[in-house]
C-alpha cells in the first residue's frame, strides 16, 4: 500500500525514479557498457515520463494527465520484458540488432551480414547480477513507476 502522499508529490516521485534510471544507464555507459539498439529504445520512455513529471509539477497541468505518465510505463515495461526474452532467446529480436540465421547462405552474404553486424547485439546478455540483467531491472521498474503514475492519477489533490 502506498502511503497518502499528494498527488504533486507522488508525480515529482514517479518522474525522479524515470530520471534516476536514465542516470543509471548513462553511468553504465560510461563504465564501458555501450547500449544496444534496443537498450536506447528503452530509455525514451523513461525521457518522455521524466519530462512529463516535470512539466505537470511545474505547470500544475491537471492530475488527470498523470495517467498518461502511466501509458508510457506501461510501454516501458513493455519493451523491457521484450527485450529480456529476446536476451534470453525466448523470441527472435529485430535484425538490427540480433544475429540471422546462415543456412543457405553464401561466404559473400556471411561476409555482408558481419560488415553490417551492430556492435552492441540484443541478443547477448552485456551485465547480469544473480542472474537480472539490465532490461529485467528496467521491465520491474517501470511497472512500480507505472503503479506511481496510476496512484498519483487516482490520489486526492492536496497542496
Amino acid at each position: 500500500m502506498l502511503p497518502a502522499l499528494p498527488s504533486r508529490a507522488l508525480i515529482a516521485l514517479a518522474a525522479g525514479g524515470s530520471a534516476a534510471l536514465l542516470a543509471g544507464a548513462l553511468i553504465f555507459q560510461a563504465l564501458g557498457y555501450p547500449p544496444c539498439e534496443l537498450c536506447v529504445l528503452q530509455r525514451w520512455p523513461h525521457l518522455a515520463a521524466a519530462l512529463l513529471g516535470a512539466a505537470l509539477v511545474a505547470l500544475r497541468l491537471p492530475q488527470i494527465t498523470a495517467y498518461l505518465g502511466a501509458a508510457i510505463m506501461a510501454l516501458s515495461t513493455g519493451l523491457g520484458i521484450y527485450h529480456s526474452g529476446v536476451e534470453r532467446h525466448f523470441f527472435e529480436g529485430p535484425d538490427a540488432c540480433t544475429s540471422n540465421p546462415v543456412a543457405g547462405a553464401s561466404a559473400a552474404d556471411l561476409l555482408a551480414q558481419i560488415n553490417a553486424a551492430p556492435l552492441v547485439r540484443c541478443d547477448e546478455i552485456a551485465w547480469q547480477l544473480l542472474g537480472v540483467t539490465m532490461p529485467n531491472l528496467n521491465a520491474v521498474i517501470s511497472l512500480v513507476l507505472m503503479v506511481l503514475w496510476i496512484a498519483a492519477a487516482r490520489a486526492k489533490a492536496r497542496p
